[in-house]
């Protein structure tokens, strides 16, 4: 997916949701090749997908992996209260 196929609102949602999986993921206390591995990805791509300068797809296998659903995936706002409750359960 290039940058230049994706309008700019889209762009910042990316890059939001790039920045929720990364921050979930330390959360959870997985590094990146954990996370890849778990999600059947590369870590490359992981860290694509992570990195705010780059735009690119994800599976919903990294909802999965972090043990949220997609849905939360794509509403997390850093952060909701039930993602908040999630990693205080974990605790």
């Amino acid at each position: 997916m290039s940058k230049e196929g994706v309008s700019f609102k889209n762009r910042d949602r990316f890059i939001q949701l790039g920045i929720a999986i990364s921050t979930l993921r330390k959360l959870r206390g997985m590094s990146q090749d954990q996370l890849a591995e778990k999600a059947n990805m590369s870590r490359s791509h992981l860290s694509a997908i992570e990195a705010p300068n780059m735009i690119r797809s994800f599976s919903f296998n990294l909802a999965d992996a972090l043990m949220i659903t997609p849905s939360d995936l794509l509403n997390t706002s850093l952060f909701s209260e039930q993602i908040n409750e999630l990693t205080d359960s974990e605790k």
